[in-house]
């Protein structure tokens, strides 16, 4: 085998585009693109092998560090984490930008790749523009930071070292139980060395996506557990969605008549009109499931990592004999609640579940309770679609009028605010792939960048950005990108001149919504709900700001 004469940078970029996966005898690339800002810290390495080798990895360019990171993010999710974007930066403000991104797609367990580019590894120029010099640590530098928000972190002091470096890489990104962020800092004196690299370094790599399963024994202790219940009940996370396990999930509950909640991530495993979806479970969740959830004495969880949301901090769950049996990929995830751990992919494992469960079902009146608990809610929905608020409309109304004009594959996108706990209840979910909200991070900003990423992943449907003004001031860049890549996106802005999800917290503690209102100052202060005479609003036109 010979060797190839390639900066460590061309190395980087000819190693990427030949990369794929495979699960189920699908076979794609792993990379759809690199998003990247260039500066002196990457201009030279990165984006010089981007320009040279850009018919095998295109390149797009995004406005924002941090926005291109949630726009792989939300690319990676609507993939099912089985294709992603690399994003590449500068060292300094370009690099520390993308820290954000990077939690957000660690806490969500997504998979993205970020380059930032990073100081001199020779350290000849010491200091170095835009380097943090730290008395106690010559190699100290900003790209530090990714540490505790990477699930793989490494920096690149020279050459060979990216060949194992990219091979971890791959193996973290591939890993649908340890997935997240990925790091590989670039000094930027690295990035243009060149070496000989072995040919085999480049050749075609498919990292195949399994569906394990759990032990035979494991199985049937949660069948027994599923048998001796008298109301037991699902809880459907993000994990459904990933695996494809929708179509599982709605056999198995057809066949036993156990109910379903679901929660922020794993909304859109059932369609809202079927007659055992009892909707969004937890703080931000329907009667329906919150009345099954606080009753059951068994809870499956299929796919979720229990947030305080979806177990609304340890209170959702009632019954005092209640018991878990958790269905996950991740072993961290699945042995939460003290419940027993059936290590293995979702849809893998609902089918297993079947067999031993064959002949199951539940009481006849708990199934015709849960179906009246259903019909009872989506009653209340329609209530909220039509308040006739007037003489604006209501949240719900908003909420209500884009579910009524968009098709069942559209895609719905939000993050933070009360619009996520509305759109939780409220929206009826027709398909898989139509509800995505960012609530393992809850980011403000993400939602005009991320409802670009789903777009590049599914141009074929139409995707409405849900977002408040407060959001939108923070990051609305994409749009940009969105109009020069020719996606488009139906954005849907709510003005509440403020921070008004925060806003009605801080009254309802006392706080009078101190910091939360967009004003001006008036007598040294920016105004109190409780002022007679508070700072008039800021008069900031967001439908002018949007079409420019």
């Amino acid at each position: 085998m010979g060797t190839v004469h390639l900066t460590t940078a061309q190395a980087l970029v000819r190693f990427l585009a030949n990369q794929y996966v495979e699960r189920d005898g699908v076979e794609q690339r792993l990379f759809a693109g690199t998003f990247g800002i260039f500066g002196h810290g990457n201009v030279a390495g990165v984006g010089q092998a981007l320009q040279q080798y850009g018919d095998d990895l295109t390149y797009y360019q995004p406005r924002n560090e941090q926005a291109m990171v949630h726009t792989a993010a939300a690319y990676a999710r609507h993939k099912n984490r089985l294709q992603t974007f690399a994003c590449t930066s500068s060292i300094g403000p370009g690099a520390t930008n993308m820290v954000t991104g990077a939690a957000l797609a660690t806490i969500n367990r997504l998979p993205v790749l970020l380059l930032p580019g990073d100081v001199f590894a020779s350290r000849v120029p010491d200091p170095v523009l835009q380097k943090l010099e730290a008395p106690h640590d010559g190699d100290l530098s900003v790209n530090d930071c990714f540490r505790p928000v990477s699930k793989y972190w490494d920096r690149i002091n020279r050459p060979e070292q990216i060949i194992p470096a990219a091979l971890a890489a791959m193996r973290v990104l591939t890993n649908q139980a340890e997935t997240g962020a990925v790091t590989l800092a670039l000094p930027q004196d690295v990035q243009a060395e060149a070496y000989d690299f072995p040919e085999e370094f480049f050749e075609k790599r498919v990292w195949r996506v399994g569906r394990p399963l759990p032990d035979k024994e494991s199985l049937e202790r949660a069948a027994a557990l599923i048998r001796s219940s008298r109301r037991p009940m699902i809880v459907a996370g993000g994990g459904v969605i990933y695996s494809e396990a929708t179509e599982a999930l709605r056999r198995l509950v057809e066949q036993t008549g156990i109910p379903v909640g679901e929660t922020q991530a794993g909304k859109g495993s059932m369609p809202y009109d079927h007659p055992l979806a009892l909707g969004a479970v937890g703080a931000t969740g329907t009667l329906a499931a919150n009345r099954a959830a606080r009753e059951a004495d068994l809870v499956i969880g299929v796919g979720t990592r229990w947030s305080d949301f979806t177990t609304a901090s340890k209170t959702a769950f009632q019954n005092p004999d209640v018991r878990f049996v958790n269905v996950n990929v991740a072993d961290f995830d699945a042995h939460k609640h003290a419940g027993l751990a059936l290590v293995g992919d979702a849809r893998a494992t609902l089918e297993a579940l079947s067999e031993p469960l064959g002949g199951y079902e539940v009481e006849v009146e708990y199934r015709e309770q849960s179906v009246e608990a259903a019909r009872e809610w989506d009653r209340e929905v329609e209530r909220l679609y039509t308040l006739e608020h007037g003489p604006l409309p209501a949240q719900s109304e908003v909420i209500g009028t884009v579910n009524s004009f968009s098709d069942p594959e559209d895609v719905v996108v939000c993050a933070a605010g009360s619009m996520p706990g509305d759109l939780h209840k409220l929206w009826r979910t027709r398909d898989p792939k139509g509800y995505h909200i960012e609530y393992g991070y809850s980011c403000m900003g993400y939602e005009i960048a991320g409802g670009l990423g789903i777009k590049m992943a599914a141009p074929e449907r139409e995707v409405y950005v849900m977002v408040g003004d407060g959001s939108y001031l923070m990051m609305s860049s994409e749009i940009i990108t969105s109009v020069q890549e020719g996606y488009k996106l139906t954005i849907v802005l709510v003005d509440n001149s403020g921070f008004s999800s925060i806003g009605a917290l801080s009254r309802s503690v006392g706080s009078q919504g101190f910091g939360t209102r967009y004003r001006y100052r008036k007598n040294g202060s920016l105004g109190l709900d409780t002022e007679e005479e508070p700072g008039e609003p800021l008069p900031v036109d967001l439908a002018t700001n949007a079409q420019s």
